[in-house]
């Protein structure tokens, strides 16, 4: 006697994500291509941030009470018992690493970025969990 098997089910997106391609993705590629022309025409210097910090980087920065950190934040607790958090906005890594890398040396000081950032919203049109930010 043989066993029915159904296939298994091809995995979705999660809800509040987005795939890119086509002439999304070009027009996505464009946006950061100028971003970084700019940022290199007026010498703003590039930094790359970690996608998580501890908790306590936005909890400090943000504010304990704020929806931000109270709602919105994905937050998870590693293997070592350490709170860690997808970052939700890039200011708080940046003042981080600007204290905790001695970059003060450098000062006045001119940095930009771009990434993911995530953020525990209701979806909706135009809204998503994971996005991409330019900072400057």
């Amino acid at each position: 006697m043989s066993k029915i098997t159904t296939p298994p089910k091809t995995p979705l997106a999660i809800r509040g994500t987005q795939d890119i391609f086509g002439a999304q993705a070009e027009a996505f590629a464009f946006v950061v291509e100028t971003f970084e022309r700019v940022r290199r025409l007026y010498r703003f210097r590039r930094v790359e941030m970690p996608v998580f910090e501890r908790t306590e980087v936005f909890a400090r920065s943000i504010g304990e009470t704020t929806d931000i950190v109270s709602k919105e934040m994905y937050t998870f607790t590693d293997r070592g018992d350490e709170s860690l958090t997808l970052r939700p906005e890039f200011t708080a890594g940046i003042c981080r690493a600007y204290l905790t890398n001695g970059w003060q040396q450098h000062a006045p000081l001119k940095v930009a970025t771009h990434g993911p950032v995530f953020r525990y919203e209701r979806p909706q049109k135009g809204r998503y969990r994971q996005f991409h930010q330019i900072d400057a």
